[in-house]
């Protein structure tokens, strides 16, 4: 009995009532409108989003690997102090390195190496085209990241725009609702009054 009388609640703006009117059935249309965008639209943008991110983060990625190139060289400059990071992020300073490129003379440059790195060590350091120490093109996880990231932002985003623009939908339903509850109270309560009086 308690099922069948909350089903029938549930469902009333979908039935012919003569309690219904015009505005509860845009709103029970509006309700299932939403349900569908939030199911199908939202994700929809967000996987979108993701591999246009994904694209880009690739074209990217191909360009920086195609302008710099990797060379094995020593660190010969001081490195700083490790400071230790709450974050828990690696840190990377800039120092100086050298390197010989193949039948060429030994150059030395300032590029970053990673924290905990000693005078002396060898590292792996990228340089562009002039020769000068930059940090290393993206690599497929960070392009993985960032695209999961856009993708997650534009869902989210999506879902937002979708609910506060139902929000504005049920406050002005709300005042159109209430004007016509006015209006018929309006025609209504004079006859109201004369029967109880």
């Amino acid at each position: 009995m308690g099922a069948r009388t909350r089903t029938r609640v549930r469902g009333w703006r979908w039935r012919s009532n003569p309690l219904r009117r015009p505005s509860d059935v845009v709103e029970g249309w509006t309700v299932l409108a939403l349900a569908v965008l939030l199911l199908v639209a939202a994700p929809l943008a967000g996987a979108l989003a993701g591999v246009w991110a994904q694209r880009e983060g690739r074209s990217v990625a191909d360009r920086l690997r195609s302008e710099r190139h990797e060379v094995h060289a020593e660190v010969v400059g001081r490195v700083p102090d490790t400071p230790s990071s709450a974050s828990g992020r690696e840190q990377s300073y800039r120092v100086a390195v050298r390197w010989t490129p193949p039948g060429g003379q030994p150059r030395t440059v300032t590029a970053p190496v990673p924290a905990g790195t000693r005078t002396g060590d060898r590292v792996d350091v990228w340089l562009d085209s002039r020769g000068r120490g930059v940090r290393p093109p993206p690599s497929d996880a960070m392009v993985w990241q960032q695209s999961l990231s856009v993708a997650f932002c534009a869902a989210g985003g999506t879902a937002g725009v979708l609910v506060v623009g139902y929000v504005v939908f049920r406050r002005t339903a709300l005042k159109h609702r209430l004007a016509e509850w006015e209006r018929d109270w309006t025609l209504t309560e004079p006859r109201w009054t004369r029967r109880r009086a």
